[in-house]
């Protein structure tokens, strides 16, 4: 806002502009001199006042600066607090992100070892378990094996005996040399006959290991 010496000024200035040249001059202008008394005269009642107040606001000017300068500076602090507290919040969520993936971290790394530990301990029962039951079926085979090798041996000894049996039989009747009539008799009275096969004989293996007894 401008000041009333200025607008005083403005209206001076404006008054010569609107007045007349002297008649041969375009130097000279013809005034009025009540009215350019008039705004000199106020021009001049208004200078101490403007004055004054222009010195009233030099002489306030370092209290002016000083206030700003104070408020500047609370406002800088005030910034530089919340920027500390903005960093120290930072910095406290990074270093809980980082206890946290460290938790997690660990948290991993023993799951996997439980597991592993589960895994290769399950590995040692299976193989384990493989090999005792290798062991059993190693054993069982090599009994039965005995066994059947033993009563194999056992048996082809028994029809080997009962052959040779038949085979004296056969021979000490053929050494008879009963007359062919008389031997149809014979077979007719016991019903059995040269051509008839002879019938397997049923043997239990635990009566022969009875009679070795």
């Amino acid at each position: 806002m401008s000041s009333r010496i200025e607008q005083i000024i403005e209206e001076i200035e404006e008054y010569i502009d609107s007045c007349k040249f002297q008649p041969l001059s375009t130097s000279k202008i013809i005034v009025n001199k009540d009215q350019m008394d008039e705004l000199l005269r106020e021009l001049r009642m208004k200078t101490p006042d403007e004055i004054k107040r222009y010195q009233k606001i030099i002489a306030n000017k370092d209290a002016i600066l000083a206030d700003a300068q104070a408020k500047a500076d609370s406002m800088i602090e005030e910034a530089q607090i919340h920027t500390s507290e903005l960093v120290s919040e930072h910095e406290i969520m990074q270093q809980a992100y980082a206890q946290a993936n460290e938790i997690v971290t660990a948290a991993t790394e023993q799951a996997q070892q439980i597991l592993d530990n589960a895994t290769n301990d399950a590995n040692d029962i299976r193989i384990g378990a493989m090999q005792y039951t290798d062991d059993l079926l190693s054993n069982a085979e090599s009994i039965i094996g005995h066994t059947l090798d033993s009563y194999t041996t056992k048996y082809d000894g028994l029809v080997n005996s009962l052959q040779e049996c038949y085979d004296m039989v056969r021979n000490n009747r053929s050494e008879l040399d009963i007359p062919e009539q008389s031997q149809r008799g014979l077979e007719a009275e016991y019903g059995i006959s040269d051509e008839e096969e002879v019938e397997d004989i049923e043997y239990d293996l635990d009566d022969e290991d009875e009679l070795e007894e």
